[in-house]
């Protein structure tokens, strides 16, 4: 597009942002109609978060609803939180609560977790939901701008100094985005929003209390004296005249609807509160014997935030500030003078780390003297925890490595298992200047992120018979497979503990060895490589395990903990590089997705006594001899003892009804309203013929290359099976999963290596 093109999109964006101004009266007549607009702070937070939808994931094993606001839709995902999904619905069932005014009207919502859980990337997808939200039609957000210019002399006129107040220039918005409904004297207001409630089909009504912020009192008060001098019966038509009010619409930021308190910011706690007076104003404005609410700056927190949102960062730097707001969210008024006082509605939130208990707790021992119990009885505490999901770790860990932000939303657990096990490649400039692409090879990410997830769980409740790992793959796949069988966590005697991601080692320890190994400069695995530097799993693991110990942030006996646990991780990862080795080495010894279908039908012809059509159009019963040789050759399980005589024994039959059929009568349920085909079922739905799928093991390949041998590997004698096999393999493991010439050839000598000791 040009330059004039992009102007012209950038234009039609502001014009369907932003409203005209309107009267009083017709923005009473868009509420009727639209009465959603009118929501009060908690409500309008809560319908922006419910407006993004939800989808479905797996967390510690189970499925849980998920809402899409907290994957940062609206900024393609560059802030999304990742994991902690309980911790966020639960955030989302106190808003509903305290929008329906359902008992939680005076508590504070608190998120506690220690650093790297995802609090800070919460408060910036909060502003980026918010600000997006209120650009579309039904989240407007609307206050008023006064112009009291002509209404009296120009010397008294509502301004900061002595500038005369001409057209637009004579507008003042409120500095706290005020309701438009405050404008209305309370009865009249509740009439109001009683019609507003009968139209609104929602089971939470719209709450507007309060009245007008100082500074649009100040204006109203003004006009309604100089109306009331002229002999005006009207006052209130007079004062609301679209002359002197007009409703606006904004966009919600920082600072219009949204009041963020950073950890750096100083000041009295009545200037992080409301703001301060300017006290030069105070000379400048008619105050008539006292301060005038126009000399305020209103940019504290809660001027900020009113309306919408107030955030409290790293709130243990502020908690001198926490007991100033105990009556703010039960009362809803602070007071910027002694006499003066502001009507605030806003969903307080504050975000800490575990530091912050600590402060609180500091006088628990003092019981019913606790200084600090109305503190803390107000406080309503959500933990964050670090991820204890493989593919969350591993999405996170990427996004840490690298500038992607896509939020993985797989459609199967194969494809999401595609999503962790890829490789990365980074671009690393060195001292002089120079770039080069560096390759973290498959399983690496992998490796680093299951590591970490490992050292998060307690050890205390992992199931008999298994490891931390597969209580690290129940939590994220939620089932496990045991041979042909897949087993779901429920079938598992295993809990999820107040210890399962209260610690461990955090994602920012394992980006920043990543980090260094990205940034050596020689290849360490073998220098003759003509390909760039590849890190390894191996590599990871050990850098990670190596570290602890003068790592500030673990204990002794953490470190301790978490080198031990580095083997389980080693060894599945292995495993994981030994598979892809293996399906490389007999891509073409697969067995075709034809065979397989065919193997399908005859079994369930054999199953339910029917006939096949073959190719001549005749119908035949189902052929044994290709079930045999399928079950024999392909799944390896049986031998020619099992069909002695021409007729499978009962361990085939068993086998055919209890794995075939069965997958094949649920798929034919799930499918119930539909007509069924055996031709429609996928084989991959069956669990013994998906293991089969690609599934080779050393005796395959010992049994399909007699010439082959594991000791060669490294440099194998050209024109032997080894070699041509080597080049195949090496071609294949490239092409199926991603591997680079020499991640694929650093793998496989792994793999060779650890083969060659058992070959014989």
């Amino acid at each position: 597009m040009s330059g004039e093109e992009y102007i012209d999109r950038a234009d039609e964006a502001l014009d369907a942002t932003y409203e005209e101004p309107m009267a009083l009266g017709e923005y009473v007549d868009t509420l009727l109609e639209t009465p959603e607009i009118a929501a009060h702070a908690s409500k309008y937070l809560l319908a922006a978060i419910e407006a993004a939808g939800t989808r479905t994931v797996i967390e510690e094993g189970e499925e849980k609803e998920r809402y899409r606001f907290f994957d940062d839709p609206h900024n393609d995902g560059e802030h999304a939180i990742l994991g902690n999904t309980e911790v966020l619905n639960a955030f989302v069932d106190d808003l509903r609560s305290i929008a329906a005014g359902r008992g939680k009207d005076e508590k504070i919502v608190w998120l506690e977790g220690p650093t790297a859980t995802g609090k800070s990337e919460l408060k910036r997808c909060l502003i980026n939901g918010l600000r997006e939200y209120s650009r579309t039609p039904e989240g407007r957000r609307y206050t008023v701008e006064w112009n009291v210019a002509g209404a009296g002399a120009s010397d008294s006129a509502l301004t900061y100094g002595d500038t005369p107040i001409e057209d637009e220039d004579d507008w003042y918005e409120s500095p706290v985005q005020v309701h438009p409904l405050t404008v209305f004297p309370k009865d009249v207001r509740k009439e109001l929003l009683a019609e507003i409630n009968d139209r609104h089909d929602d089971h939470i009504d719209i709450r507007v209390e309060g009245e007008l912020d100082p500074f649009s009192r100040e204006a109203y008060n003004f006009l309604e004296e100089q109306y009331r001098r002229n002999g005006e019966e009207n006052l209130f038509s007079a004062v609301t005249d679209p002359g002197h009010l007009r409703v606006k619409n904004f966009v919600v930021d920082v600072g219009r609807g949204i009041g963020i308190l950073h950890s750096e910011d100083e000041g009295t706690p009545k200037e992080r509160l409301v703001g301060s007076w300017m006290h030069g104003m105070l000379r400048e404005l008619d105050s008539r014997g006292r301060k005038n609410p126009q000399a305020f700056s209103y940019d504290g927190v809660l001027s900020q935030g009113n309306g919408l949102l107030t955030v409290v960062e790293d709130a243990a730097q502020h908690a001198d500030l926490l007991q100033k707001l105990l009556n703010v969210p039960d009362e809803s008024r602070v007071k910027l003078d002694k006499g003066i006082g502001m009507d605030v509605d806003t969903q307080l939130v504050i975000i800490s780390n575990p530091d912050l208990e600590a402060q609180l707790n500091q006088h628990a021992d003092r019981e019913g003297q606790d200084p600090l119990k109305a503190l803390k009885r107000r406080l309503d505490k959500h933990e964050f925890t670090y991820l204890t999901n493989l593919s969350l770790e591993s999405q996170l860990l990427r996004r840490e490595l690298t500038n992607e932000t896509r939020v993985w939303d797989p459609d199967s657990w194969e494809e999401l298992e595609t999503w962790i096990q890829e490789p990365v490649s980074v671009s690393v400039r060195d001292d002089l200047g120079s770039v080069t692409e560096k390759d973290i090879a498959p399983h690496t990410i992998e490796a680093a992120a299951l590591y970490a997830v490992v050292s998060r769980l307690d050890s205390s409740t992992v199931p008999a018979g298994l490891d931390l790992v597969e209580k690290a793959l129940l939590f994220d796949r939620g089932y496990l497979m045991e041979g042909d069988e897949r087993v779901d966590i429920d079938d598992y005697d295993v809990e999820i503990t107040d210890r399962d991601g209260d610690h461990g080692i955090p994602v920012t320890y394992v980006r920043d060895v990543v980090a260094d190994l990205l940034h050596e400069a020689q290849d360490r695995h073998h220098p003759d490589l003509p390909v760039e530097h590849v890190i390894m799993p191996r590599d990871v693991l050990n850098a990670i395990a190596a570290g602890l110990n003068d790592a500030p942030v673990f204990s002794p006996g953490e470190a301790t903990e978490y080198e031990e646990r580095v083997v389980p991780v080693k060894n599945y990862i292995f495993g994981e590089q030994e598979r892809d080795v293996l399906a490389a080495l007999m891509r073409d010894k697969r067995v075709d997705a034809a065979t397989v279908e065919e193997y399908i039908e005859q079994v369930y012809a054999w199953a339910s006594d029917e006939q096949l059509e073959n190719e001549r159009g005749e119908f035949v019963d189902p052929d044994p001899l290709k079930m045999k040789v399928f079950e024999i050759e392909h799944l390896g399980r049986f031998d020619e003892k099992n069909y002695e005589g021409g007729e499978a024994d009962h361990a085939v039959t068993k086998f055919r009804t209890d794995k075939i059929i069965t997958a094949l009568n649920r798929h034919a349920w799930q499918r119930r309203d539909e007509e069924f085909r055996v031709g429609d079922v996928s084989p991959k739905e069956i669990p013994v013929i998906k293991t089969v799928l690609g599934s080779h093991d050393w005796d395959d390949v010992k049994r399909t290359y007699e010439d082959f041998d594991p000791q060669q590997w490294d440099n194998p004698p050209s024109g032997t099976e080894t070699a041509a096999l080597k080049e195949e393999t090496i071609a294949n493991m490239m092409e199926m999963h991603g591997y680079s010439e020499a991640a694929a050839e650093l793998t496989s000598r792994h793999v060779m290596s650890q083969v060659s000791y058992r070959w014989d």
